[in-house]
């Protein structure tokens, strides 16, 4: 070996030069090629650390730093500590905890920088032993306590649907700054839990903590999630006060927000008002446009984006095929099934099959739906049965129905969805004996159907309302409205739409039974408190059934109100005894 490698100015000159390279892999690869042709050894304490940070702080790809790392004799924590990093913010993070393994068998001590990187690819990877396994050997050798570690923690717990864990990390820290927040607030919003999300904000409004665009997105997401367009628009104030209108990913989620709260109008304006808008942009009012109903509009939006340059992505896609499904366009769905594969190349997924199914379910095409489910080149998951299942309920098809139920016991035997939907079409076709057999599988199995409930937002409050609440407050005035509304209907030729109500009971039972679905409840209540002319805004974790659908149109025009009720699958925008899905949902 040469003298020259021993000489430390050129081991000196080269990490210079690989510190100047800071945004060019070129640039790093000719350091490291000059540094192989001065025979430097990777044994060298200083240079083998610092190529690998350097191509890790590149970005640069992993299985390059791997063959550097492999050939450095003892290599210090921070060299270690870089690979976790590398490893945890790359596509596959699985190899950061592999290293770590191999950290621990070397006797290496971790540092105050090993475990938030660690719980990052912990997290991406959503191993929950592994992150248990590494919290447990934080505690043992004494990190706990420190804030990177614990923000770390929380982070981990939310992203892996452990939400009431990261809250309690989050309790137990001494040091709660912003990043500690959002992780919490975060967990909460990820894992479908909107009122924790809501009140861990305003604790934390409370406690001085200026939020920025990370707590915003969380918010808005669970005021998207509750339906909850006052909160929303706070928000949205906040944003313009502080200048955070201009953060994309908050803006986006304001948009969002707009468009699942149903007021299109406020997430074009939105989506025209960006600074820099992104597909991600695009694709959420395409999907937003689509849901509300407005499925030419989101068609024409969508070529839109395509003169102005931007490439569709799958999910985009999974827009444009909701509009055609949601509008009926068949024939438009599968010319662009067939675009997306042929001019953009998007390899259709799962989800993109899920649309073209319900696309042919909703137009009543469920033989031709059967067909392409057992044509598909992908295994049919328990969804796309399910949409199989729900149009042959809406369409009568009961021997089909049946089929594509011994289907979903194989996926998921006890989904109580499922017994509803065949329930729906036994009592349509009037088998009191089959919908009373179905009912005593489900208590024996244990399986309890999803209880449906509305929610409506008033005066800084979200209030729920279950069929036949009676808890609330206003009950009295609310019953008496909803008198008050079935006499009005029966006015105006309102006729109980009874066929599907899962009772061999006596009409006039099905009948009292109809009226005080969830959804009705929540109007009366929104009538009696608020001012003639005002917009009612409903949002249903349920699919909204015939009758509902067919009393709220009346009741649009006899009470002179816009009523719109998000439910399971879209938006209905109910205004002077119309439906903005011309019935067909």
């Amino acid at each position: 070996m040469s003298g020259e490698s021993t000489k430390p100015y050129i081991v000196k000159k080269c990490i210079t030069l690989l510190l100047s390279c800071a945004s060019s892999t070129y640039k790093f690869k000719q350091v490291h090629a000059f540094s192989i042709r001065r025979r430097i050894p990777l044994s060298n304490p200083y240079m083998g650390k610092y190529l690998i940070f350097t191509l890790v702080s590149l970005s640069g790809p992993m299985c390059y730093a791997q063959q550097i790392f492999n050939q450095i004799q003892f290599p210090n924590i921070f060299t270690w500590n870089t690979m976790i990093r590398g490893y945890a913010e790359s596509i596959n993070p699985y190899p950061a905890i592999e290293i770590h393994n191999d950290m621990c068998v070397n006797s290496v001590a971790p540092d105050t920088h090993t475990y938030p990187f660690l719980l990052k690819a912990i997290a991406k990877v959503i191993d929950v032993r592994e992150g248990e396994k590494v919290h447990c050997i934080a505690i043992r050798n004494g990190f706990e306590s420190l804030v990177f570690v614990q923000n770390s923690l929380v982070h981990f717990y939310g992203a892996i649907s452990q939400a009431e864990n990261a809250h309690k990390v989050f309790e137990e820290m001494s040091d709660k700054n912003l990043v500690a927040w959002n992780s919490v607030i975060n967990g909460y919003a990820l894992n479908s839990r909107p009122n924790e999300t809501l009140t861990l904000f305003r604790k934390m409004v409370l406690e001085g903590v200026r939020p920025d665009g990370f707590t915003l997105v969380s918010l808005l997401t669970a005021s998207a999630e509750l339906g909850a367009l006052a909160l929303g628009r706070r928000a949205h104030v906040y944003m313009l006060k502080v200048g955070l209108d201009k953060n994309l990913h908050a803006s986006n989620a304001l948009l969002d927000l707009y468009a699942k709260c149903g007021n299109v109008n406020e997430a074009e304006q939105v989506f025209h008002e960006l600074e820099e808008d992104s597909v991600v942009s695009w694709t959420s009012l395409i999907v937003g446009l689509a849901v509300n109903g407005f499925c030419e509009k989101a068609l024409e939006l969508f070529e839109e984006m395509e003169r102005k340059g931007f490439v569709p992505t799958e999910i985009t896609f999974v827009g444009v095929l909701y509009a055609c499904s949601h509008c009926g366009l068949v024939d438009k769905g599968f010319a662009y099934f067939e675009r997306m594969q042929k001019l953009f190349g998007v390899k259709p997924k799962i989800e993109h099959y899920g649309c073209m199914v319900d696309l042919l379910g909703r137009a009543g095409l469920v033989e031709k739906a059967y067909k392409y489910i057992k044509d598909m080149p992908l295994q049919p998951n328990a969804v796309i049965w399910r949409t199989l299942l729900g149009a042959c309920s809406i369409h009568g098809h009961l021997a089909l129905a049946e089929m594509t139920r011994n289907h979903l016991k194989q996926l998921e035997p006890n989904h109580s969805g499922d017994y509803v939907l065949l329930s729906n079409l036994y009592a349509a076709e009037r088998r009191w004996s089959d919908v009373h057999q179905l009912r005593t599988t489900m208590l024996k199995e244990g399986v309890k159907k999803v209880p449906g409930h509305s929610l409506v937002e008033l005066g800084n409050r979200v209030h729920e309302f279950v069929m036949g609440d009676r808890s609330h407050p206003k009950n009295e005035a609310i019953y008496a409205m909803l008198g008050e509304m079935t006499r009005l209907l029966r006015l105006e030729g309102y006729v109980p739409h009874t066929s599907n109500v899962l009772a061999d009971i006596e009409e006039e039972e099905k009948e009292t039974a109809l009226a005080y679905h969830s959804e009705k409840i929540a109007i009366a209540f929104m009538l009696i408190s608020t001012p003639p002319g005002t917009p009612i805004r409903i949002v249903k974790n349920l699919r909204v059934c015939a009758d509902c659908h067919l009393a709220i149109k009346l009741i649009s025009k006899v009470f002179e109100r816009e009523i719109v009720v998000r439910d399971r699958s879209r938006f209905h925008h109910f205004t002077n005894g119309s439906c903005s899905c011309k019935d067909y949902w």
